[in-house]
């Protein structure tokens, strides 16, 4: 199992109980992210200690070599000058730095490995955490609109409500009450101007036939009065 599998298990498993503590969204992606950035961290970190340890272990093994390369030449000097014992005791200084070599240099490409596998698990996470950001607008911005049309909602459904209707019936009867006495009102007025107007028209009425009257009396005295004088 990588490195990289190890730090991902654990971010599922704080991930999962955030869930299931039913978390606020945005609040949940800040902390996936924050696990994710803390995640990188260690791996840097791990990978970075790997890595001085790898140029630790290739300076052991040059020195080894070195070691390794010098008595070889010791013991083909002691062969030159006749001296076989020596040649063996340089023979077997060099095997046991050969051998040295041989461990070192099976450290050194495990830790090389290593560092391959730690920088390729950064750069997934890496990646992982880019796209995580990318995200993080658009599904805040979602939250965000989903609250808002929520709300939106809830207001709707309360301006439906039996209690809200029945408050706009009451101000509508009373608006109506409102536009009933004005009418009264100019009714009202309306009613004793035309008396006045008939009351006039009636007054022109009764002149003239006043007036009729005192005409027709007129011609009646004075018809009486060339009766009288033609007698």
């Amino acid at each position: 199992m990588g490195i990289f599998t190890r730090f991902r298990d654990i971010i599922s498993s704080n991930i999962n109980a955030m869930l299931d503590r039913a978390e606020d969204p945005e609040k949940l992606i800040r902390l996936m992210i924050q696990e994710i950035e803390d995640t990188l961290v260690e791996l840097k970190a791990s990978c970075a200690g790997v890595m001085a340890e790898t140029k630790q272990v290739r300076r052991r093994l040059d020195t080894v070599r070195e070691k390794e390369i010098h008595w070889m030449q010791r013991a083909r000097l002691a062969v030159e000058k006749g001296r076989d014992d020596l040649a063996r005791e340089a023979l077997a200084e060099k095997l046991s730095y050969s051998r040295m070599a041989a461990a070192a240099g099976e450290e050194l490409t495990e830790r090389e490995e290593m560092v391959i596998r730690y920088q390729d698990d950064i750069r997934q996470l890496e990646e992982k955490l880019q796209k995580a950001r990318e995200k993080q607008r658009m599904l805040v911005q979602r939250h965000i609109r989903a609250r808002r049309k929520k709300s939106a909602r809830e207001k709707i459904i309360r301006a439906e409500s039996f209690e809200t209707m029945a408050k706009f019936e009451d101000l509508e009867n009373r608006i109506e009450r409102m536009e009933a006495e004005a009418d009264l009102v100019d009714s009202g007025r309306r009613s004793g101007l035309d008396d006045e107007f008939h009351r006039l028209g009636g007054d022109e009425e009764i002149e003239r036939e006043l007036a009729a009257m005192k005409s027709a009396l007129q011609d009646t005295g004075d018809r009486r009065e060339e009766d009288v004088s033609t007698r």
